[in-house]
């Protein structure tokens, strides 16, 4: 997949394996690539896509979160362009140690983030600043968004998705997603550019209107608990914006993270 330029010196390249985006940011300086797709053999075709695009040598590598579909090309990333710094924020990196030490031949070959950040910090590119934000906790605990201001362009990871409903899992903070999404849309404007995690690149409508389902998910569950439904029952219970096969995780999590104030009945 070539990459296409979204906005100045933005260039994004969706690949069919996972249905997942590679950015590159461009400045004077240098690139910086934005997730590094999920496997080495992948990764060497982004560089090759990177390579024939000749704008640029790549200087630095941001991962959105720590799941192994963004992260896992840093490695070939580093053999092509030497050990330029890899930025992700703090609770991803915990996220990644602890990935693999339990499943150290699924993290085979995976280079950890070197530069880390708790609330925000900002790439100097040359003639370009780069913006890193995490806005909270949503769809992991890690999660940051990199905002190009000149651009006007937002890459959001997986806060947000195009291809499919957004993705819970078992690492997935669903009560605390709606109100990160809140931080995100504050971050745009009504022209800006925001490229998902999966899928095609979309507007702050886009945004505002998954932000309201996600929303309608997190008080679904809150009333579910408050109404007493038990845990077991509350997924068949409530009446869901997204497929309800894709939210037993958002459940779970759900109920764990509600606190206990709000729940009429113990988890079952």
């Amino acid at each position: 997949m070539a990459f296409t330029e979204v906005a100045d010196r933005v260039w994004v390249a969706r690949y069919a394996l996972y249905d997942v985006n590679v950015t590159l940011v461009g400045g004077s300086d240098g690139l910086i690539v934005v997730d590094t797709h999920g496997t080495a053999a992948a990764a060497g075709e982004v560089v090759a896509d990177v390579e024939r695009l000749g704008v640029g040598r790549v200087t630095g590598i941001v991962n959105t979160h720590a799941h192994f579909d963004h992260v896992l090309g840093n490695a070939t990333f580093h053999s092509a362009y030497g050990e330029v710094p890899v930025v992700a924020h703090d609770a991803a990196v915990e996220e990644l140690v602890a990935w693999r030490a339990a499943a150290p031949a699924e993290a085979a070959g995976l280079v950890l983030p070197d530069r880390t950040f708790s609330s925000a910090i900002v790439l100097d590119l040359g003639d370009r600043a780069v913006e890193l934000v995490h806005p909270g906790r949503g769809h992991t605990s890690g999660d940051l968004v990199v905002r190009v201001p000149d651009a006007d362009v937002l890459l959001a990871g997986d806060l947000v998705e195009e291809s499919a409903a957004p993705a819970y899992g078992a690492d997935s903070w669903p009560m605390e997603w709606p109100l990160s999404l809140d931080i995100v849309l504050g971050l745009t404007t009504g022209g800006s550019v925001v490229v998902p995690g999966h899928g095609a690149p979309v507007d702050r409508d886009f945004v505002e209107e998954q932000r309201n389902a996600i929303g309608i998910v997190a008080e679904t569950i809150r009333d579910l608990a408050g109404r007493g439904v038990p845990l077991a029952e509350a997924l068949a219970a409530g009446e869901w914006p997204f497929p309800r096969e894709g939210l037993a995780d958002a459940v779970r999590r759900g109920y764990e993270q509600l606190p206990r104030s709000q729940k009429r009945l113990p988890l079952v």
